[in-house]
């Protein structure tokens, strides 16, 4: 069965450390390159995520965003 455009599936063993490999196709897919911080999310019921370093960012803007808007309302 082929994957639908746009979604996929990767597999990777966890090392002794707990560390992980991110696959090369996923890396080229998502642009991440050796050095770039990503930010792993989890949810209890649904899992980890990786979000690469644009994603990140975003991610980063909105919260300060949403930090800043509270503050201002509060006043």
């Amino acid at each position: 069965m082929k994957a639908p455009p746009g979604k996929y599936i990767w597999s990777t063993k966890v090392g002794e450390k707990g560390q992980i490999v991110i696959p090369k196709e996923a890396r080229q897919v998502f642009n991440i390159k050796p050095g770039d911080t990503v930010l792993l999310l989890g949810d209890a019921e649904r899992g980890i995520a990786i979000v690469n370093s644009e994603g990140y960012k975003q991610f980063t803007e909105a919260i300060f965003g949403a930090l800043n808007n509270k503050g201002k309302q509060d006043e």
